[in-house]
């Protein structure tokens, strides 16, 4: 017995100290990646010494004396809290997803070749200013300073975890053009209407009505939401023409093939925090005569897909040379994209221009016919290099209009020698968005501002602006282009030069406003300008609902503060309910359920039981009344939604009442009952029997995951770097828009990344917070540490002045040449 007491203390002290050296390895693992925040560190090529001040949540201040220095140090400190990020993006803008993950990226680094995004960027980086090349070299030098001391799992953690798959893997050193790729994928998030020309041209191929496919996409309720610009404003010269699609229909097969190879790359982006349903953003600008203050407040929270870390990283950069900016920036982009200087404000939201047309092409082998004349197509070749495989090679064909998308189609293969489609894109020429950046950051008064704004042509964006002295103001820039026949709704015919595009909107002419007399700017993605504007921009805009609910608090304020404009970006009124609910409780008969709807405020809190119920009602009446769209077009419930809702509710003899998967012929009562019936059992089953405790939090829940590992399957991974999930209030087509997806269910697909408010009067007294935290290292104390802000719809001061930001760092470090 002494012997065996022996042998299991021994072995349970064996195990012990497995368990405990196993924990200490991955407590290793972990925290030797995270990012030094004090004391001394050698840079290589700093010309002297720059001051870093840390703040409470990691948000660094920097200071130097030269440009080259400053981004030298911004690449060192992105590098060293965001590298893995930075890593992945360059590897989906330049289609070589497949040299992290192997074969299963093959598809996505396909389409994304034939695109061929690096190959604009390198064209980009060759046409950039003097300055802005200097200023993008000495991001890449300070990226790869960070770079000769890490590699590896001294990296990123998930350099670890990607050595069990693919161990051969070794980091490359940092390009200036993946600096510049990375704004080809921003670019194809805000890409404009692209799905919906694609949607559209399905259901007509599919044999759908054209009149009941226009039903789906409504003209724009000017009359009840403002556009942007309410004026029509001056256009020197020319018009468009709005004409039906053309004669030539694509054929289904290959329709749907583009559209898979669409979903890949949004897949791809979506993993980088971009692409998903329901993006947007609100900003807006509110002149001194509406303030306590007496001087203007900018805000903005832009839209996007969330993702652990979240998309944007917090920063200041002050330089003696001139350069003295602070706000959101992109790792693996120098400068600041959305904030402030000492003199001026800005904000971004998406214009959603259509600045993507597909064209058909007849195709002869490698020619393809132009006015009745057959051309020879542009060929290249790319390598795509695969993990754990051997290369594959593709062979990439272009007409005048642009790459032919549908050679990455394996239905094409058995098709070829008769149709193609041919993506054009205003992103697919080389641009100066990057020369814009850099120019806004240092724009001081309007004048300077709108001349660097001219240099913004992709994404096409709405800008809003205020400045110290007082002055608010709009512009819209961006490359539009102007058709010849077609408006972009369909497909066009690419054997028709007809149908080309002639060229770009000019900057003059496209629409801005400055001091307007009503004391407020609202952008929202809504309309930009009134329906008699000469030029067209695009038909599918947002419809409204975010940017009026914006408007009537901004009206109904008498004097706002910067608390008042962060209840507006935290608003959660449903606008789309207000036209649904009162038909819900004309239905004859009552339930605990439905009683939930009276007197409803329309407010969707987390903790709101009659959200739960409208929502899951919503839900269901997405799934009845639009059966015929099937899985494939199921709608996604959101902003567009509601006014085809609207529009529906108000014709009760409306084809699209009767659900075609019944036998008997529905009304609109028997739609709507059947559709509370539906939420009604969802809820009991989800939530519980009593109504009352029904909460929308409950069921609208957000998950931050990180961009690959988080959907490895693999729990323990997904532990490592995931969090949630959360319960949060909103909804799409809301202020606080936090997207869901109908046809999926209630989980949150959108966020507002960001939300940033500006006091003019005082810069040291505006606000800012962001999804998750400033650091991209799993089990950083700032790697979540601004969510449980962002959830409650709380903020940070985004401090400005040195003697502030002295006063209130924790730490203070100093990088030596």
């Amino acid at each position: 017995m002494r012997k065996l007491r022996r042998v299991l203390l021994w072995s349970l002290v064996a195990v012990l100290v497995l368990v405990l050296a196993g924990a200490g390895y991955v407590f290793w693992t972990v925290r030797r990646p995270l990012a030094e925040r004090s004391g001394d560190l050698r840079v290589a090529g700093l010309s002297a010494p720059v001051t870093v001040r840390w703040d409470a949540h990691g948000i660094p201040q920097v200071y130097a004396t030269t440009p080259g220095d400053l981004f030298r140090a911004q690449g060192y400190l992105h590098a060293s809290e965001r590298f893995w990020e930075m890593d992945f993006r360059r590897h989906v803008t330049a289609g070589r997803l497949s040299e992290l993950f192997g074969a299963g990226q093959l598809d996505t680094d396909k389409y994304l070749r034939t695109m061929g995004w690096r190959r604009v960027a390198e064209a980009e980086y060759a046409a950039a200013t003097p300055e802005t090349k200097s200023f993008l070299d000495g991001y890449a030098a300070g990226v790869n300073a960070w770079l000769a001391d890490h590699d590896g799992a001294t990296a990123s953690l998930e350099y670890s975890v990607l050595g069990l798959q693919n161990g051969d893997y070794v980091i490359e050193k940092w390009s200036p053009v993946d600096s510049l790729a990375w704004l080809k994928a921003m670019a194809w998030d805000l890409r404009g209407n692209m799905d919906d020309e694609l949607t559209r041209a399905q259901l007509a191929a599919g044999g759908m009505d054209r009149a009941r496919i226009e039903e789906l996409y409504p003209a724009y309720p000017e009359a009840r939401h403002a556009p942007i610009v309410p004026t029509m404003g001056a256009v020197v010269d020319g018009s468009y023409q709005s004409e039906p699609p053309p004669p030539h229909a694509a054929p289904l097969s290959l329709i749907r093939d583009l559209t898979e190879g669409i979903g890949r790359v949004a897949a791809a982006t979506r993993a980088t925090g971009l692409d998903a349903d329901g993006i947007g953003s609100n900003s807006w600008v509110v002149a001194g005569s509406r303030t306590r203050t007496g001087k203007p407040f900018l805000a903005n929270d832009p839209h996007l897909s969330p993702s652990m870390p979240g998309i944007w990283y917090q920063m200041g950069l002050h330089c003696s040379c001139g350069i003295d900016v602070a706000g959101f920036t992109f790792s693996g982009v120098p400068g600041v994209v959305i904030g402030h200087n000492a003199r001026i404000a800005w904000g971004f939201t998406n214009l959603d221009p259509d600045v993507t047309d597909l064209y058909l092409e007849k195709l002869d082998g490698d020619r393809y016919m132009v006015d009745g004349q057959w051309l020879d197509l542009e060929k290249r070749t790319e390598v795509l290099k695969v993990a754990g495989g051997d290369p594959v090679t593709i062979t990439v064909r272009s007409t005048k209009h642009g790459p032919l998308m549908s050679d990455t189609s394996k239905e094409m293969a058995t098709t070829a020698g008769v149709y193609g489609m041919a993506l054009r894109w205003t992103a697919l020429d080389p641009g100066h968005t990057i020369d814009a950046l850099f120019a806004i950051d240092r724009a001081s008064d309007w004048e300077s501002f709108r001349a660097a704004a001219s240099k913004f042509e992709v994404p096409a964006q709405n800008i809003v602006y205020a400045d110290v002295d007082g002055n608010i103001g709009y512009q819209a820039p961006g490359r539009v282009p102007v058709r010849g026949k077609g408006d972009g709704r369909y497909p066009a015919p690419g054997w028709e030069s007809d149908y080309d595009w002639k060229s770009y909107i000019p900057f003059a002419e496209l629409p801005n406003e400055y001091n307007p007399k009503r004391g407020y700017v609202v952008t929202a993605n809504q309309e930009v300008i009134g329906a008699s504007y000469p030029r067209m921009l695009t038909h599918d805009w947002a419809f409204g609902y975010r940017s009026q609910r914006i408007t009537d608090l901004l009206v109904g304020s008498d004097k706002l503060d910067a608390a008042a404009i962060s209840r507006i970006q935290f608003d959660n009124r449903n606008g789309g309910a207000e036209a649904v609910v009162p038909k819900l409780l004309s239905v004859p008969g009552s339930s605990p359920a439905r009683d939930l709807l009276k007197g409803w405020d329309y407010q969707q809190p987390a903790d709101s039981a009659p959200a739960a119920f409208y929502n899951a009602t919503w839900r269901a009446l997405m799934a009845h009344t639009f059966d015929e769209l099937g899985t494939e077009h199921a709608p996604s419930g959101g902003e567009r939604f509601f006014e085809v809702m609207r529009n529906l509710l108000a014709d009760p003899a409306s084809p699209w009442w009767d659900d075609k998967r019944t036998p008997q012929v529905e009304s609109q009562q028997d739609i709507l009952a059947a559709s509370m019936a539906d939420a009604e059992r969802e809820l009991t089953d989800k939530l519980g029997k009593d109504p009352k405790a029904w909460k929308w939090g409950d069921l609208h829940t957000l998950t931050l995951t990180n961009q690959t590992f988080g959907k490895s399957g693999i729990g323990p991974i997904e532990w490592l770097f995931n969090r949630g999930p959360f319960p949060v209030s909103g909804g799409g087509g809301i202020p606080n828009a936090t997207g869901w997806d109908a046809a999926e269910g209630f989980e949150v697909t959108a966020v507002p990344s960001m939300r940033m408010i500006v006091d003019l009067s005082d810069l040291d007294a505006s606000r800012w917070v962001q999804l998750t935290g400033n650091s991209g290292h799993a089990f950083d104390e700032h790697y979540d540490d601004q969510f449980p802000l962002w959830q409650k719809g709380e903020d940070l001061p985004m401090r400005w002045g040195e003697e502030a930001i002295r006063r209130e760092a924790v730490s203070t470090q100093t990088l030596r040449p």
